[in-house]
């Protein structure tokens, strides 16, 4: 009931995960993502268990295909389950069930895998995939954006549509950007609303948060000051 991309961007180390289907809330379920990892989305009568079980399993060293084929092995409902994977190598690997809902399938390259099922056919995850490749010059979140479009343009979830999320994780333990449209009569157009505003308000400030590198993050109350006041706003700090 689902299509999704996950990918790893052999640049930036970057892991991130797209997705769009009809039913409620697919980022609470099917997103996960691990900063020097990997990244997962399991879908198809999701079993949430899947994505941190391949994760782990992709930390052990084991190749994507084997950490499905480990994680699946306990799962007496793996024939429902649709999950695909990249881990940091770039390799990729994928599991659709044999009682998964047609259309179902994937496709895959280097770095990037996109899986779907209850589509209305197969030209959703090939230009899903296409578009995406296509798309090199442009930054990651954004290059995921209008591969979905893409997606959804050649036919997307046969059922109609009703949410998206997108996810990208660095090099931190959290990550840089989490999306989530919930419940929306056009999910892709409002999560490219939601990338518009992330790109513009949270993106500039990421490299002054708290991080490994530098676990309090920027704190020059001074100089935090004279931005508010430069913005015109009337915020300043207890001293």
């Amino acid at each position: 009931m689902t299509w999704s991309i996950v990918t790893q961007d052999p640049t930036t180390g970057a892991f991130a995960v797209a997705v769009a289907t009809k039913a409620f809330a697919v980022g609470a379920s099917c997103p996960f993502v691990r900063s020097g990892v990997g990244a997962v989305s399991t879908q198809s009568f999701t079993n949430r268990y899947l994505g941190p079980a391949i994760l782990d399993a992709l930390a052990r060293g084991l190749p994507p295909d084997a950490a499905i084929e480990s994680a699946l092995a306990g799962d007496a409902g793996r024939g429902i389950r649709q999950v695909h994977v990249v881990d940091r190598h770039g390799r990729t690997a994928a599991w659709t069930g044999q009682n998964c809902v047609e259309w179902c399938g994937s496709v895959a390259a280097p770095g990037v895998s996109v899986a779907g099922n209850m589509l209305s056919g197969e030209p959703t995850i090939a230009e899903t995939l296409a578009t995406f490749r296509a798309q090199s010059e442009l930054d990651l979140p954004e290059r995921l954006m209008v591969a979905m479009e893409a997606g959804e343009a050649a036919g997307g979830d046969r059922r109609g549509r009703q949410s998206a999320a997108m996810v990208m994780i660095t090099t931190e333990d959290f990550p840089d950007l989490n999306l989530r449209v919930d419940d929306h009569a056009a999910p892709l157009a409002e999560l490219r609303r939601l990338l518009g505003i992330w790109d513009r308000e949270r993106a500039p400030g990421l490299a002054s948060q708290p991080s490994r590198a530098n676990p309090s993050g920027f704190i020059d109350i001074d100089a935090i000051e004279a931005g508010w006041i430069a913005a015109g706003l009337d915020l300043r700090f207890r001293r």
